[in-house]
């Protein structure tokens, strides 16, 4: 399962089979991908980068208890991710909502997409991330939500 954003559009000149959510899904089935590189981080979010080619990137990510990034958003690059093992949130801030987002479940983004993910359950997480464009990460001020 997977969410597009209102903001993605998707080009007729690419074919279904890889829309960065499929991919994600992809690697995420494929431990053997990915497996050696996972580690654990107990100060930071662990961030490694699995493959580049001239079209997209793919990231694993572990997040232990109370791990996030801040709020940001991704310059022009375009993807998704996909969670292999626990739970994350995401607060997407267009929206003002937060989903749960779990084990095989998949969001999207596109351009401007701002949020922040954040791993708010008890045991570690684990994550695959595809970019389309370069991995741009941009820092944004926090906004204010109610409690």
């Amino acid at each position: 399962m997977f969410a597009v954003p209102e903001n993605t559009i998707a080009s007729a000149a690419t074919a279904p089979t890889v829309h960065p959510a499929l991919i994600a899904h992809e690697y995420a089935r494929d431990r053997d991908r990915w497996g050696h590189l996972l580690r654990y981080d107990p100060d930071q979010r662990y961030t490694v980068l699995v493959q580049r080619t001239p079209d997209q990137e793919v990231w694993l990510m572990s997040w232990l208890p109370g791990q996030s990034t801040d709020l940001h958003d991704h310059g022009h690059a375009s993807g998704a991710f996909t969670i292999v093992s626990g739970e994350l949130t995401e607060y997407v801030v267009n929206r003002g909502v937060t989903h749960r987002v779990g084990v095989g479940q998949s969001r999207v983004f596109g351009p401007g997409y701002e949020h922040e993910v954040r791993n708010a359950g008890p045991d570690p997480a684990v994550s695959i991330h595809v970019y389309r464009a370069a991995r741009t990460m941009r820092q944004l001020e926090p906004l204010p939500r109610a409690s």
